[in-house]
């Protein structure tokens, strides 16, 4: 099944009678609802997944529904974190000679990159091949951003916490140095996937996350599913049976079929 033929199911199967009655359906319905009345909404989605068979593809559960959104807005952007070279945070937040992370002096000195010369972090400075600019050049002209994840160890994985480490310059910009918000008319959301542990903290606590940086939360765009509550069902079984659950509470596509 090719890319397209993915996302044209995803529609028929979101629309369908079935799909109303879930509690899966009922939050990306109201997820797109009120995106829709957004001018430009950024959707970044931070869960990987390598594919044995390109001819099958086996999308990570909370791109698939990254992908339905973007595919239902008018005005949005997708982007895969996890594809983007990001390179680590390089902790000048917390120097021994201050904080210094979101100085002037780090501004990222490229107009493409950089359009609109807020773009301050010493990483993207230091290392000419990061691609943090390809999500904070998007981010700045949207008027809404969610963020996906799936949920490992408790904790959101790696590539959502890199981007959230790499973009705290945009935080020590207002609260540390005494600047302007760059973010304060954004409104975020945060949608994460688990297997058995931790969901509901996760996004609650990136809830918190958002409105320290000055982003807007908004309460329904903060949302996880999560297979079981039990923390050791560890299983095969448990973790086949979770993919099949997803595909019904949500009736997205399965890519077996």
């Amino acid at each position: 099944m090719n890319l397209n033929e993915n996302i044209q199911r995803i529609r028929e199967m979101m629309i369908s009678e079935e799909m109303v009655q879930s509690d899966a359906w009922k939050s990306i319905k109201t997820t797109l609802d009120i995106l829709k009345k957004k001018k430009k909404v950024l959707l970044l989605s931070c869960s990987n997944r390598y594919n044995w068979d390109e001819k099958n593809l086996d999308i990570p559960k909370s791109k698939m529904i990254a992908m339905y959104l973007n595919d239902e807005l008018k005005d949005s952007v997708l982007i895969d974190v996890s594809e983007l070279n990001i390179v680590p945070c390089e902790g000048n937040v917390s120097r021994k000679d201050g904080n210094s992370c979101g100085l002037l002096k780090a501004m990222l000195k490229d107009k493409k990159k950089n359009p609109s010369g807020d773009h301050r972090c010493w990483a993207s400075y230091n290392n000419p091949k990061d691609e943090l600019w390809k999500i904070s050049k998007e981010l700045f002209e949207s008027d809404a951003v969610i963020f996906f994840s799936s949920v490992r160890w408790g904790q959101t994985n790696m590539f959502y916490q890199n981007l959230i480490e790499r973009l705290t310059w945009i935080e020590n910009r207002h609260n540390t140095l005494g600047e302007s918000n760059l973010v304060k008319d954004i409104e975020t959301g945060f949608i994460c996937v688990g297997q058995n542990w931790n969901g509901e903290t996760v996004s609650e606590t990136q809830k918190k996350v958002h409105e320290f940086y000055g982003f807007k939360p908004n309460n329904d765009l903060y949302w996880n599913w999560q297979y079981t509550k039990d923390v050791n069902d560890e299983t095969q079984k448990s973790y086949k049976d979770s993919h099949k659950k997803f595909i019904k509470d949500t009736k997205l596509p399965d890519q077996d079929e």
